[in-house]
C-alpha cells in the first residue's frame, strides 16, 4: 500500500485490510511508521518527496478531501511547489487546520472539480484556476494561464463553468480571472520562466505600458521581452544569471549583437524590480516613445552603454 502511496499510510487504512491497533502501536514504538499527521504514517522514514507529502496531507484530511491551491497547481505542473511546507487542502467544513495543514472547507465540489494526478486526489485544473485566482497577481494568473495552455490542461468553457459555480465567492478573484482570460484570449500564452519575468509583467500592466511578446525570437536570440513595433527589447538578469564571468560576456555579446541588428537594448537586474520600479518603468516608456535610436540603459548601478 505504501509503495502505491508514495511512501504513506493512513490508520484507518490499515484497519481497514486487518491490521491490528496493537500491530500498529508496535510499529509506531518501533519507528517503522512515522507519524506525520493524525493517523497518518511514513513508512520507514520521513525522507518523501513531495508527492508523500502532498498525499499525507489529503489523508490527514479524511474522506473527500482533495488537494488543492498552489499545491494543486504545483501536482499540475502550472505553478511551482509553494516554498512553505504547509499543505493546502480542500476539505469538509468540520476539518480543523494544523500547523502542517491549511483546510478550506468544501463548498459543494462536483464531479468536474475533482480530479486524480500521480494517484493524489486534487482539484481539477479549472477549479485550481478560479481557487487561484483571488491570491495571485494579474501577472502570475496569466503566467499559470499560459502554462496550463502549454501543458493542454486550459479547456476555457470548463473554466467558466467552475466560475458559474462558485459565482460571488470570490468577486475579485473571479473579475481577474475574466480579465486574464481576455487577455490570453487577445495576446496568447504568457510563457514566463522565471519569477523576475512575472514581476516584470505585472510592472507593465500595473504601469500601462503597452504589453511586450514575452520569450520572442529576434535576431537569432531568444529575449525576455520585445515591443516588435518599436525594436525595443528588454532583458532580466537574475542574481544567480552573473555569478561567472562566462554568463557575462554571453550577455554583452547577445546585446551587442542585437543593437547591430537595429534593436534598442534596456537591461535590468532583480534589485531594479523590487527596488525601483518607478524607474524603470519610465525608462522603458521614454524608450517606447522615441523615435531615434538610443544607448542601452539600465537603472542603479548599471548605467552604461555596451559598445557594437
Amino acid at each position: 500500500m505504501a509503495d502505491e502511496q508514495h511512501g504513506v499510510v493512513a490508520r484507518a487504512q490499515l484497519l481497514r485490510i486487518g491490521v491490528g491497533r496493537g500491530a500498529i502501536e508496535k510499529q509506531l514504538a518501533r519507528r517503522l511508521l512515522v507519524p506525520l499527521h493524525r493517523g497518518v504514517y511514513a513508512v520507514g522514514h520521513r525522507r518523501l518527496r513531495i508527492e508523500g507529502r502532498w498525499l499525507a496531507a489529503v489523508l490527514a484530511a479524511g474522506p473527500g478531501a482533495v488537494l488543492s491551491h498552489r499545491d494543486a497547481a504545483a501536482l499540475h505542473g502550472i505553478r511551482k511547489p509553494p516554498e512553505s511546507k504547509k499543505v493546502t487542502v480542500t476539505a469538509r467544513g468540520d476539518v480543523q487546520a494544523t500547523p502542517a495543514l491549511w483546510v478550506f472547507a468544501r463548498r459543494a465540489l462536483t464531479d468536474e472539480d475533482r480530479a486524480i494526478v500521480c494517484g493524489i486526489p486534487v482539484t481539477s485544473p479549472a477549479r485550481t484556476l478560479v481557487d487561484l485566482a483571488p491570491i495571485l497577481t494579474m501577472a502570475q494568473l496569466q503566467a499559470t494561464l499560459g502554462e496550463a495552455d502549454r501543458r493542454g490542461l486550459l479547456d476555457v468553457a470548463t473554466v467558466d463553468r467552475a466560475l458559474r459555480r462558485t459565482k460571488g465567492r470570490h468577486g475579485h478573484g473571479h473579475r481577474r480571472l475574466t480579465a486574464a482570460l481576455d487577455a490570453h484570449r487577445q495576446h496568447g500564452a504568457a510563457l514566463l520562466r522565471s519569477e523576475l519575468e512575472e514581476r516584470f509583467l505585472e510592472l507593465v500592466l500595473r504601469s500601462g505600458l503597452p504589453r511586450p511578446r514575452l520569450n520572442a525570437p529576434v535576431a537569432g536570440f531568444e529575449v525576455d521581452a520585445l515591443w516588435p513595433e518599436q525594436r525595443v527589447v528588454v532583458e532580466l538578469d537574475g542574481w544567480r544569471d552573473h555569478k561567472e564571468r562566462l554568463a557575462a560576456a554571453r550577455d554583452r555579446d547577445k546585446t551587442n549583437r542585437l543593437q547591430a541588428a537595429g534593436y534598442r537594448v534596456l537591461r535590468f537586474m532583480h534589485g531594479d524590480l523590487v527596488a525601483r520600479p518607478g524607474e524603470v518603468a519610465a525608462t522603458v516608456r521614454r524608450l517606447l516613445r522615441s523615435g531615434g535610436t538610443q544607448e542601452q540603459t539600465t537603472t542603479g548601478e548599471r548605467r552604461h552603454a555596451d559598445p557594437v
